[in-house]
């Protein structure tokens, strides 16, 4: 009887995963990867390379034909960012974020993003929402935190 329980439990915890990570549970053969978009591998070296028009120009393009890829939108927001056009990069990490509310990459770049606009508020609310989406502390929430601590270390009030 012990034995059935125990199966029952596994069971139950396996159907409580996601699909994905069901399917890589399947016969050791692996799980299907769609292969990379390789306008969105040219822009990861272009963003690498810090050149940022290339890398946007790039992603515009996987965009048109991924609209519904955060990552996609959270990579436009960095190179905007990093280019200095604070509006469009709020306006792809909201992006993002629509389509991904989990989005971590995006609520940690959106969070830098309002540091460099001097938001400290709304940065914490990002660095918040990090604190509840990682269980255990994440890079992303790491990264958050040390820029908020940054930057309240150099503008005290």
């Amino acid at each position: 009887m012990k034995t059935f329980t125990l199966i029952l439990f596994v069971l139950g915890l396996v159907l409580a995963l996601p699909d994905a990570a069901r399917a890589s549970m399947g016969d050791g053969g692996g799980t299907y990867t769609a292969p990379a978009d390789p306008d969105v591998v040219q822009a990861k070296k272009a963003i690498k390379d810090k050149n940022w028009d290339k890398a946007i120009e790039l992603l515009n393009k996987a965009a048109a034909r991924d609209p519904k890829n955060a990552d996609i939108y959270n990579l436009l927001g960095f190179a905007e960012r990093n280019r200095g056009n604070l509006d469009a990069a709020f306006k792809y990490y909201e992006q993002a974020l629509a389509l991904d509310p989990r989005h971590r990459g995006a609520h940690e770049y959106i969070g830098e993003a309002y540091l460099m606009a001097g938001n400290l508020a709304k940065a914490e609310e990002h660095l918040a929402k990090l604190d509840k989406l990682c269980f255990f502390p994440c890079e992303e929430y790491s990264d958050l935190k040390a820029a908020v601590a940054r930057y309240k270390q150099q503008h005290p009030k």
